[in-house]
């Protein structure tokens, strides 16, 4: 009997919490990784630590311009012409300071295309090859920051908050097919991207990873990581404008 193998697609496969998905999916025994990245040589670093870990696994790189509507369509539609995809995760980001982006435009404007346009851009390309095939789980990693805009961060969580919105989108688009959408909400954790932050109270990455990987496995609409971030936003959510406003959060 042919086994058929498992095909995961990592966009922004070299993000802190991404590799780490990665490293616990590549223990599955039948498994292919499609690993798409920015800078071909950083990808290929990780390839190679993968490949240590399973030596059978199928690994492969693609390497695209993430702001680009015609080079995000093709990658996507190579990759799924290529294998059928099983899950799509779609994990890259960036993270620039709050007032940085207040005094400059242009990286105010780079924090939105990269943290909310390039995103929902890649969720579109893989939803509508995922339409056409009828199969397939299609991830996307959010943030806390988008459930609610506040002073320390809402440029970012400006972006994260249309990729919220556009997951939901999708979940109803969907709902009636066999296509899953799941929309990813980590709170704040210890990768690269945030090693300008103060690193007291920040998840762990593998952790983090751990709760992803087992939430997409169960079919999660959206995943909180840590759990305990479901209830903490709550509370932020519904909490009155004048109390909010003079929280310094």
């Amino acid at each position: 009997m042919q086994v058929i193998k498992k095909h995961i697609v990592i966009v922004g496969a070299t993000s802190g919490i991404a590799e780490q998905c990665a490293r616990i999916w590549i223990q599955e025994p039948t498994i292919t990784l499609t690993l798409v990245g920015r800078d071909k040589t950083k990808t290929q670093l990780l390839v190679d630590d993968l490949a240590v870990r399973n030596p059978a696994a199928a690994i492969k790189v693609v390497t695209t311009d993430f702001l680009s509507p015609k080079e995000i369509a093709h990658t996507v539609e190579s990759i799924c012409a290529a294998t059928p995809v099983s899950i799509a995760l779609i994990a890259h980001g960036s993270l620039l300071d709050q007032q940085q982006c207040q005094q400059d435009l242009a990286l105010n404007q780079q924090t939105l295309e990269v943290n909310g346009i390039s995103p929902v851009l890649f969720a579109e390309a893989f939803a509508t090859q995922m339409e056409k095939a009828q199969q397939g789980t299609l991830a996307l990693i959010g943030s806390v920051a988008g459930d609610r805009g506040r002073k320390s961060n809402y440029v970012y969580g400006a972006a994260k908050g249309l990729v919220t919105r556009y997951a939901q989108g999708l979940q109803h688009r969907f709902a009636k097919t066999p296509i899953k959408v799941v929309l990813i909400k980590p709170g704040p954790t210890a990768t690269p991207m945030t090693a300008h932050l103060p690193q007291r109270g920040l998840a762990a990455a593998d952790a983090v990873a751990g709760t992803i990987v087992q939430g997409i496995a169960q079919g999660k609409a959206v995943i909180y990581a840590p759990a305990k971030w479901a209830v903490i936003m709550m509370i932020i959510i519904h909490l009155p404008a004048f109390i909010f406003n003079k929280l310094d959060i």
